[in-house]
């Protein structure tokens, strides 16, 4: 679906600077655009690989497992429907240490493996569980300590000071996780009272 959305965008783009006249200014456009892209993403690199090693060197030292930890209860407060022991479990432990730390891309495989031991789980194959969803909408909003793709970001675009969103990005990703949860559990209670 999202292949169909750009292809879409792509084409009415072309055809409006087409009809317009604009043909040269879309072409300065998207070489400008596909520069940056580069840009940003060798300064995200550096950042990237930093933080990656950082948080190799805290799952060394047994700080993920601490975290992993200390997120336990929560975990089992959030997700009540998968086994004590299951592997689901520890997926869904790191992948939401990885997105605690801000490491997004570290916490992506973490999920999809998390996803594919609930969907063992899941008795109907064709509809997602709702361990799922709760896993989807936490992943989505996702607590932040350290915004490090954000923070890399600003670095890149020359930022006075890149680290004073932490803050407001705490606050934010906490707000969201928070709704997060409201609504995938008022829709699980909503769900259950409609099988009963």
């Amino acid at each position: 679906m999202l292949n169909i959305i750009w292809l879409v965008l792509i084409v009415s783009s072309i055809i409006v600077a087409a009809v317009t006249g604009r043909m040269e200014a879309m072409n300065q456009a998207a070489f400008a655009g596909a520069k940056a892209g580069v840009t940003v993403c060798f300064g995200l690199l550096s950042v990237l690989a930093f933080w990656m090693g950082i948080m190799r060197i805290a799952e060394k030292a047994g700080l993920m497992e601490l975290v992993a930890r200390a997120l336990s209860p929560v975990i089992s407060l959030l997700f009540p429907d998968i086994p004590k022991g299951h592997p689901a479990m520890g997926y869904i432990m790191s992948n939401m240490s990885a997105n605690l730390l801000g490491l997004g891309n570290a916490a992506t495989p973490m999920g999809l493996k998390a996803m594919e031991e609930l969907q063992k789980l899941n008795p109907n194959k064709q509809q997602a569980s709702p361990a799922m969803c709760t896993l989807l909408a936490i992943n989505t909003a996702s607590i932040t300590l350290i915004p490090t793709t954000m923070i890399a970001i600003r670095m890149q675009y020359g930022s006075v000071n890149p680290v004073e969103i932490v803050g407001t990005t705490l606050l934010s990703s906490f707000a969201a996780t928070f709704v997060a949860i409201v609504v995938d559990r008022w829709y699980r209670y909503r769900t259950n009272r409609r099988y009963r």
